[in-house]
């Protein structure tokens, strides 16, 4: 279950167990004094993506002087790194990330690919640079919320049909299995900011049997 979000509409404000990240893979594009700044945004979730996403950035413009980048994972953005990829000491990796931060978002890469043109920028040239491209390929992007959910199954006799029922429309619970046996089996996808007091109830209904 997401929300999609136009990047203006950022909400300040983010529910225990939802985070901002990405949709779709998007760009942006800054020229200064004969450099062009390439600014590529996606979606990832493990390192090894992270990877693979360099990689295949690094085989197409390979003639790049450099391929600068910073990513932001996990719910709470706790495993992050910036890369400034030869540039001096955090003039590209540094603003990169500070832009997934200002944008209030994880679970995203971005890679900056310079092609250099020949003058050089100075140390406060290449930050608003790397900023402003990565600016705009995070503004460019549609943001989506994610809700962490987390899966609960249990078992019930016929006799707690209608209590387990209703606990499920009170909530709008999602139900992602049901079988209907000698006993009833279920599965629901239960969001973490809940998550407690569903299981509170479920165990209050003397039918129900936690698996």
């Amino acid at each position: 279950m997401s929300l999609l979000l136009k990047s203006y509409f950022l909400p300040h404000t983010l529910f225990m167990d939802t985070f901002l990240t990405i949709k779709e893979p998007s760009e942006g594009e800054y020229k200064e004094k004969g450099s062009k700044f390439l600014a590529f945004a996606f979606q990832v979730r493990t390192e090894d993506e992270i990877k693979e996403r360099l990689e295949e950035l690094r085989k197409k413009y390979y003639d790049a002087r450099h391929h600068c980048y910073a990513y932001q994972l996990g719910q709470n953005g706790e495993l992050w790194r910036a890369n400034d990829d030869g540039e001096p000491n955090h003039s590209a990796g540094t603003p990169i990330l500070n832009q997934i931060k200002s944008f209030n978002l994880t679970d995203v890469l971005v890679v900056v690919i310079r092609y250099f043109g020949g003058t050089k920028l100075g140390v406060s040239g290449l930050i608003n640079a790397y900023k402003t491209s990565t600016h705009e390929a995070l503004e460019n992007a549609e943001i989506e919320q994610k809700i962490i959910t987390k899966t609960v199954s249990f078992s019930f006799d016929y006799l707690g049909m209608n209590d387990v029922m209703k606990l499920i429309k009170d909530y709008n619970l999602e139900i992602i299995n049901q079988e209907f046996t000698n006993t009833c089996q279920m599965k629901l996808s239960l969001r973490l900011a809940i998550l407690e007091e569903v299981e509170a109830k479920l165990n209050n209904i003397k039918e129900v049997k936690m698996d």
